[in-house]
């Protein structure tokens, strides 16, 4: 196994379980390592410090621990357990009334490089990483032991987070599933969903058994034809429906929210405004509410359900605007109305006093540091909108999800759209990411999304 010796000093935030280690810290590297390969990290006087995933960049390895020169065999489904188990101290596994959560938070979970978003029986996962990707079998068979019969499909959505430059061949599709496809709205009887999409050959169909990307036939996960928890069977069982088109219906506090993991941004759904969402409803009776980039309409459904009088939602896709409309259907809502337009234009143009309640929740307006100072003035622009079209004692809930913009910069940005329209403007809640999205704390870069609840006289 390759070995990297770091300088003199360099060492110090390995010892704070700081999980990367960066590329001008490495002093030499003893062997020759692909992009993805496990290797072990050293001190300058020798002293073993961590294992993980080598990448090419400014981050050379991404720890997967600190405890081992080696994985040990059973180190994923160990490690997905434990991921699980935080969930169900959270309150997330079964749940009468939320069937969806995210599994893995990369470094937040201690498996930098990986996400897995759970929806209703189908895993979603993504890779950050050239590591994690190559590890997709073993990481695959490994939810299969953890989940057990809960677990109808995973599915492969790399293609758009691994590192393009690492010569991987990035095709999303299958890696597992239980259930036939067949045509059948899965809102038509609520149960489990799984999709369609092109398989590592681009036939549109799995491997089969033996080939790459799922176990040898007889592993765990693929029982013979005939016997129990066979495909067929399985989806027998356990009622599970299977749609052609990647998508499910899942319960987030009791609203039903169709997912679609082939399509849809992400995973397919933003799991991370959950509690976020549940707060708007607690706000929002008896208003008139504007959900801007509004995406799949989650805070328009929580809105209605919370009593408000109407709600508009607006985004510029016209497959996001298409799934609010079969969301607010699926939730029985009739006072609503969708705008497929720039949002920043809809508010500016609006009534001024139409409407008392605001979501705005905007995709990231940087991705890297280079871009932060047009990101601030971005979201300082936005808000000063939101807060002067708003109606005198109207409520704004607005966020970042950006990674490089911290809380504190937010603030500013907000504050200074608020000094720009002259109004007064009160702080009544901070809001931050959920807990199945955790902050590991040695590692306060996990900290991306923040939001404030503004009281606006």
């Amino acid at each position: 196994m390759t070995k990297i010796i770091l300088k003199k000093g360099r060492d110090e935030s390995l010892k704070r379980f700081h999980p990367w280690v960066f590329s001008g810290a490495i002093q030499t590297i003893e062997g020759n390592p692909a992009e993805g390969d496990i290797v072990t990290v050293y001190s300058n006087k020798g002293q073993f410090l961590a294992c993980g995933h080598y990448q090419i960049g400014t981050i050379a390895v991404r720890v997967l621990s600190f405890e081992s020169p080696a994985l040990l065999p059973d180190f994923w489904e160990q490690s997905l357990r434990k991921s699980l188990s935080a969930r169900e101290a959270f309150g997330l596994c079964n749940n009468e009334q939320t069937n969806c959560y995210r599994l893995v938070h990369g470094e937040g979970d201690s498996l930098p490089g990986l996400i897995i978003d759970y929806y209703a029986g189908t895993a979603v996962m993504q890779a950050h990483s050239a590591g994690m990707f190559l590890s997709r079998t073993k990481i695959t068979s490994a939810l299969q032991s953890v989940y057990g019969r809960d677990l109808v499909a995973v599915y492969d959505k790399s293609s758009g987070t691994a590192p393009f430059k690492a010569g991987l061949e990035l095709n999303d599709g299958y890696l597992y599933k239980a259930c036939d496809l067949s045509d059948a709205d899965p809102a038509a009887e609520y149960g489990h969903s799984v999709g369609r999409t092109l398989d590592f050959a681009g036939t549109g169909s799995l491997p089969e058994a033996g080939q790459p990307g799922l176990p040898e036939a007889g592993q765990p996960g693929l029982p013979e034809a005939g016997q129990p928890g066979c495909e067929k069977s399985r989806c027998k069982e356990s009622g599970h429906k299977v749609t052609e088109r990647g998508e499910t219906v899942v319960l987030e506090h009791g609203h039903k929210f169709y997912v679609n993991w082939v399509d849809g941004q992400k995973t397919g759904f933003f799991l991370d405004q959950r509690e976020n969402r549940s707060l708007v409803e607690k706000y929002a009776a008896g208003r008139k509410v504007l959900n801007l980039f509004c995406y799949t309409g989650g805070f328009s459904v929580y809105a209605l359900a919370g009593g408000a009088l109407h709600v508009d939602s607006v985004d510029s896709s016209n497959k996001a605007i298409e799934t609010v409309n079969r969301n607010i259907e699926l939730n029985g809502f009739t006072n609503h109305t969708s705008y497929c337009e720039d949002a920043i234009d809809f508010v500016k143009r609006s009534e001024s006093g139409k409407y008392d309640l605001m979501i705005v929740d905007p995709p990231a307006f940087a991705k890297h540091r280079g871009a932060l100072g047009n990101a601030l003035r971005g979201y300082q622009r936005l808000n000063a909108a939101a807060i002067e079209k708003i109606a005198p004692d109207g409520i704004i809930f607005t966020f970042s999800c950006s990674q490089v913009v911290d809380k504190n910069a937010f603030a500013l940005a907000v504050f200074s759209a608020a000094a720009e329209t002259g109004r007064k403007v009160r702080i009544i809640d901070r809001l931050n990411q959920p807990a199945d999205h955790p902050v590991n704390i040695y590692h306060p870069e996990g900290e991306y999304l923040k939001g404030l609840v503004l009281y606006v006289e």
